[in-house]
Order: structure tokens, then C-alpha cells, then sequence
């Protein structure tokens, strides 16, 4: 028996929900967003929206959401609801903090994927073993990891220099690096404030300045793991635990086994990130440092579908509105609001297209109340700064729900040999 022959989840027959954006109409629409904020910032003169700094620190809050979603997007491609990312992450902290400080950043880093991987073997064994409703092993999982990070660290950290019950000792730098040249050509550029040109040099300069080793590897998984879920055997197999979990059994897949590897792979990403936190973006474990990271990665999965590419698309818009905190927020967030407002109008425009008009109507309005809005005041609340991660959270997943399709098995009971 070949691999070949291992089924292939059904073909989703057209219709509602179905159609998927091409790459080059999600490269059109990603333009015609960059030229509206290129607009947007020539008419509020935020020009921190786009500047080399914003960008550089979106990538860096972006990494720890986007290896939480990776975490996600292996759990659930083989069937298993992972909601106790956030457990995971909290656990990949502590570890990646309790090594690091002794013995360096790269064994922290080793020893926070090890720490994920440890709540995910927990995991595992009570979704798919023991049949446990993957909701609530999550969600135990993650308080699991909260009480023991909080009890191991008054016995490890607390006696330690410079350490307390909350916090850990300073853990060495990985150090960063630029990219020589083009680094400070594009820094350059985007001082400019030019239409578009220094918008493009800001974000490309945001990608190749003061980077973490640990980032690029972050960012360098993302098309590993297509490769290794969409190309190889090994992960045909797993996806089609996810998708028939019986019809793979019976073409001789062992279906606990990718069961078991995904979920303890998934730990190991939310680790991982979990590490990120902890080593590069602080230099110290803090009590409360994931701060949600895990929820948010999961939200950042399911608004790219499942897929690599639209986790990473996720992971780096509430990687960017998580910056905000700590970059010019208030001002910077006003002028969003304009962005927002046109991009509102032009979703009215579409639904009137598709000739629905009452929810185009609602929308038009909501376009109009922030328009008022951002003319009616020259700065937003800081509170309204710290939460919009969170708002656009919630906003994206709701505008995202009717075109989403999740593995068909996901979250589903198995027991081997139900099928006979």
C-alpha cells in the first residue's frame, strides 16, 4: 500500500463559504491596503504607522502569536482542539527563563520547547487516550500551568539574585543583527515620508532590522511547516487524522500515533514562543507575561483558514496593533480609525455588489459613526490603545466566520477501530 492511497479529505462542493482568494487578488488587496495607509498617514501626518520602528516591533510581538498559531494549526490539522496553547506557552516562560539564566539563552530556548511539549503530552493523553472533551483539557491545561509556574517560581527564583516570586533573574541577550546596507538604505528611505515608497521602505526595513536569531527561525517555520503538512507523506497522513480519522485507520494509518506527534509538536511551537517571550522580546520571566499570546495565536489560525500563510498574515495584523502599546499609540490608533473607516466603506461598496443591502446599509453607517468619530477628536484613550489587539481580535474573527473551513474531524471523538 502506497501513500498515495491514503484518502484525501472530500473536495468542498461550490458554494457558500467555499471560494478561496487567489494569490494574486490577496497581493491586489494587500496593495490597495498599503496605498490607503500610505494615504491615511499623508493626510494625518502619523507617519509612525509606517515607520521602520513600528514595523521592527510588530515583528517582534508578532512571533510568539504566530508560533502559538503554528502550535494550533499542527494540533488541529490531525483533529485535536488545542485551546491550552496559552497553558503551554506560560509553561515554554518559565522553563525557557529557569535554563536560561543557569545555563544560557540557547538552552533556555531548548528547555521552553521541552516545557510546551510537557503540557502537551498532557494534553494528548487526556483528548486522545482518555476521550476528554478537548475544550476542557484545555482550558485545565492552561490553569495547570499558571498554579505550577506560579508555585515552582517562589522555590527557584525567588532566592535568586536579582530574582523574586513574580520574576525571574536576567537571562543573557541572543543578540540581533541588521542586514548590512540595506538596513540603513531603507531606515533612509522611509525618513523621506514619501507616498508609498517610504511606506514599502518601512515595512520591508522592519523585516531585515534588529533581528533576533530566534526570529528568523520563528519566521523560517512557517513555510517548513507547509512543506512538511502539504508535501511530504508523513503529513498527508496526519491531515487525514483531521479530516476522516476511520478511512485513514483503514488504509493503515496509525491514527493515535500523528495524533500523538502533532499535539506534542504543537506544545513544542507554543513553547517556543513561550521562550521568545521570555528570552527576546524581556530578558526576564514575568508572572502574567503571555498576556493572552496563546488565545490570540489560536484567533490568528483560524482567521488564515488553517493554513501557514494565512496564520502568518493573522500573526502579523495583531503582532502590529500589539505595537501600538509601545509606539506613539494614541495617535497612531487615531489614524487608524480613518483607515478602518475607509476600508469600512469600501466593504459597504462590496455588499452592495452582492446586493445585500440591509447589512450594506449597517455598514455605511458604521462607516459614518467613524468618520465622525475621527474628526469629532485628535486622540484616542490610552485604554482603547491597550485594548485594540484585542478588539481587532474579535472583529477580524467575526468578519472572517462565514468563509472559514476547519478539518472536518477537528475536535471529534475516536476511538481505534470504530469503523468496523
Amino acid at each position: 500500500m502506497t501513500t498515495a492511497t491514503v484518502a484525501k479529505p472530500k473536495a468542498q462542493q461550490p458554494g457558500k463559504g467555499s471560494r478561496r482568494i487567489s494569490l494574486p487578488a490577496l497581493l491586489l488587496i494587500i496593495a490597495g491596503v498599503l496605498v490607503l495607509t500610505s494615504i491615511v498617514r499623508l493626510i494625518t501626518g502619523a507617519d509612525g504607522i509606517t515607520s521602520t520602528g513600528q514595523m521592527s516591533t510588530a515583528l517582534r510581538l508578532a512571533v510568539p502569536i504566530g508560533l502559538a498559531g503554528l502550535g494550533g494549526l499542527w494540533a488541529e490539522r490531525s483533529g485535536v482542539v488545542n485551546i491550552g496553547l496559552e497553558g503551554m506557552m506560560i509553561l515554554g516562560t518559565w522553563f525557557g527563563a529557569w535554563a536560561g539564566y543557569q545555563w544560557g539563552p540557547w538552552t533556555g530556548v531548548v528547555f521552553g520547547i521541552v516545557g510546551g511539549a510537557l503540557g502537551a503530552i498532557l494534553h494528548a493523553i487526556a483528548t486522545i487516550t482518555f476521550n476528554v472533551n478537548h475544550i476542557v483539557s484545555g482550558v485545565a491545561i492552561n490553569i495547570l500551568a499558571l498554579g505550577t509556574t506560579r508555585y515552582l517560581s517562589k522555590f527557584t527564583f525567588e532566592n535568586a539574585p536579582q530574582g523574586s516570586s513574580k520574576q525571574s533573574p536576567p537571562i543573557d541577550s541572543l543578540g540581533t543583527f541588521d542586514i548590512p546596507g540595506l538596513s540603513h538604505w531603507l531606515d533612509a528611505l522611509n525618513g523621506k515620508h514619501w507616498f508609498l515608497v517610504s511606506d514599502i521602505a518601512g515595512l520591508i526595513g522592519g523585516l531585515v532590522t534588529d533581528l533576533s536569531p530566534l526570529t528568523v527561525i520563528a519566521v523560517a517555520l512557517v513555510p517548513v511547516t507547509w512543506w512538511v503538512l502539504w508535501r511530504t507523506a508523513f503529513g498527508l497522513r496526519l491531515r487525514s487524522c483531521g479530516e476522516n480519522p476511520v478511512a485513514a485507520e483503514s488504509l493503515g494509518v496509525n491514527v493515535y500515533k500523528y495524533k500523538y506527534i502533532a499535539v506534542i509538536i504543537s506544545g513544542g511551537f507554543a513553547g517556543l514562543g513561550g521562550a521568545f517571550l521570555s528570552i527576546v522580546a524581556s530578558n526576564v520571566y514575568l508572572d502574567g507575561q503571555t498576556a493572552g499570546r496563546g488565545y490570540i495565536g489560536l484567533a490568528a489560525m483560524i482567521f488564515g483558514n488553517w493554513m501557514p500563510g494565512g496564520l502568518a498574515l493573522g500573526a502579523g495584523l495583531f503582532g502590529y496593533t500589539d505595537s501600538l502599546n509601545l509606539r506613539g499609540g494614541t495617535t497612531n490608533v487615531h489614524a487608524l480609525i480613518l483607515l478602518l473607516a475607509i476600508l469600512v466603506v469600501f466593504g459597504a461598496a462590496y455588499l452592495v455588489w452582492k446586493k445585500k443591502y440591509v447589512p450594506a446599509l449597517i455598514t455605511a453607517v458604521a462607516a459614518a459613526l467613524m468618520f465622525v468619530w475621527y474628526a469629532s477628536t485628535k486622540e484616542v484613550p490610552a485604554q482603547l490603545v491597550t485594548a485594540t489587539p484585542y478588539i481587532v481580535t474579535l472583529l477580524v474573527l467575526s468578519l472572517s466566520a462565514q468563509s472559514l473551513r476547519m478539518p472536518k474531524a477537528d475536535g471529534l471523538p475516536y476511538r481505534k477501530g470504530q469503523g468496523k
